[in-house]
């Protein structure tokens, strides 16, 4: 049954692209600029920096110090400190690649993992505040309690599930490895850097054309921007920008769109995680159940504030 889906989508996307070849390579071209514009240059210098960070072993030397700062507020490990601060700080996909190559070094537990890396994917407070409240919503006068809406959900869910799993964490205490550094860990660093991010750019570009195409479907305008929005939330977060929508309502769908992270970032992660144990299913479920929270304090705001 899966594969006869995927080949149903593969023949529809192809018969997209061949019928309406100006729009599809018009959304590829906007999917890739904003790859290179927005995405390459914001994470492509930390995914390197994580990596060799990681394989050479000074990465000990970071959480020595700012892990037991964290952890007096957060059960985690001193590792999973420093993929706390990554996901939130630099936003998707970072918390989930992070926490699959920590995962994969064995400086993590399966338990710590299976809860950091649905907990940290969010979308970056820089995109949060520039592009949707300043660009799209003209609200930036709310991005502290946007970050609040967006953001205290998954820390409280990770603060629950952490103390529940009892992963205040033994299996971190192990004899510290010792560091090195050579050109041939930086070259790994940069090629596993690239190869990351131009992974994340085709997702990117494949779902962009996907929202084109369900724009051409004979769908209500607000069917058709619920599914742009869930598909890809950059195109469906731009859609918002131009509906005749109140601004509660804009405001509430933008705050569900950004905590779900659309399909193409279920995919991205779906590829980050590869080769490890965490669970894609589990993912989705808790990410569904965060939305529905972010959403319904959004609503609850924005009567509060009258929008």
């Amino acid at each position: 049954m899966k594969k006869k889906f995927i080949f149903i989508c593969l023949i529809v996307f192809a018969a997209y692209i061949l019928c309406f070849p100006k729009d599809a390579v018009a959304a590829a071209a906007d999917g890739l600029v904003l790859w290179y514009e927005k995405v390459l240059p914001t994470l492509l210098p930390f995914a390197i920096l994580s990596n060799i960070l990681i394989y050479s072993n000074y990465l000990q030397y970071i959480t020595r110090f700012a892990g037991p700062v964290i952890r007096r507020l957060f059960p985690v490990s001193e590792n999973g400190a420093f993929i706390l601060l990554s996901g939130f700080l630099f936003g998707f996909p970072m918390g989930s690649r992070n926490c699959a190559e920590l995962l994969r070094c064995g400086q993590i537990s399966e338990e710590e993992a299976d809860v950091l890396f649905v907990i940290t994917n969010n979308i970056s407070p820089v995109f949060i505040s520039s592009y949707i409240l300043y660009q799209q919503l003209s609200l930036p006068s709310l991005t502290l309690l946007s970050f609040a809406i967006l953001f205290l959900p998954p820390l409280a869910a990770g603060f629950i599930l952490l103390r529940k799993k009892g992963t205040l964490i033994q299996a971190q205490k192990k004899p510290a490895s010792k560091a090195r550094m050579n050109f041939k860990l930086i070259d790994a660093g940069i090629m596993n850097g690239f190869e990351t991010l131009t992974r994340l750019g085709g997702y990117i570009m494949l779902f962009s054309m996907a929202a084109s195409m369900v724009k051409k479907l004979p769908l209500s305008p607000m069917f058709s921007l619920l599914v742009t929005g869930i598909t890809e939330i950059t195109n469906g977060i731009s859609l918002l920008g131009k509906t005749p929508l109140d601004l509660k309502t804009r405001y509430v769908l933008a705050m569900a769109f950004t905590a779900f992270g659309g399909l193409s970032g279920i995919a991205q992660t779906s590829s980050m995680i590869r080769d490890t144990s965490l669970s894609l299913k589990r993912y989705c479920i808790l990410k569904c159940i965060l939305t529905a929270v972010s959403a319904l304090l959004a609503a609850v705001f924005a009567l509060w504030l009258g929008l």
